[in-house]
């Protein structure tokens, strides 16, 4: 799955999921299916996820004229970063609960970074490459959601718990779980 970061904000970078489901399809990606107009899209491929992203990138550019930043998962490790959720009561709310993914582990002083923002309230857990923030008072409030990647230093896209699961359900159940190694 993509994960398009900056598309279709304030005017900005528009890409309807119609065309890029197209355009992806086009690339012989299979199984395209977006969701909402952030930039979320599941699909099978072949290849690596470092190949994928730069046909994608170039073939958006081509078309629409800004090479957008992405990051790639496969359904497992979308999987296991819902599964680590550690704050499960949060997922009650879930606009309040945010995943960050991460093209990168950050490095060490990111924590203390990301603590020096947190508002009365919050809680955060930076695990591996996901940075799990439950933001009570909501995400649009939070310094820390807006500082999130400059604290981490490492390129980073956002989604809450409900875009998460959604994307997860579109997926084969035999993808999430890893045995059909494909895109």
């Amino acid at each position: 799955m993509a994960l398009f970061r900056g598309i279709n904000v304030g005017g900005n970078n528009m890409l309807p999921m119609k065309d890029l489901a197209a355009l992806l399809a086009a690339l012989g990606l299979e199984e395209v299916r977006t969701y909402i107009q952030s930039g979320n899209v599941v699909f099978t491929a072949a290849g690596t996820a470092t190949s994928l992203a730069g046909r994608i990138g170039a073939a958006v550019e081509r078309g629409c004229g800004f090479r957008p930043q992405l990051l790639l998962l496969r359904a497992p490790e979308l999987a296991r970063a819902l599964a680590a959720n550690p704050f499960p009561e949060a997922a009650a709310q879930p606009q309040l609960l945010h995943l960050w993914f991460l093209a990168a582990r950050p490095g060490k002083g990111a924590e203390a970074a990301l603590q020096a923002l947190a508002s009365a309230g919050e809680r955060f857990v930076l695990r591996g490459k996901v940075l799990y923030l439950h933001a009570p008072q909501g995400i649009g409030r939070s310094k820390l959601a807006a500082r999130a990647e400059r604290a981490l230093g490492v390129g980073a896209t956002a989604r809450n718990w409900r875009t998460c699961t959604t994307l997860l359900s579109m997926t084969r159940p035999e993808e999430a779980r890893g045995a059909v190694p494909r895109g």
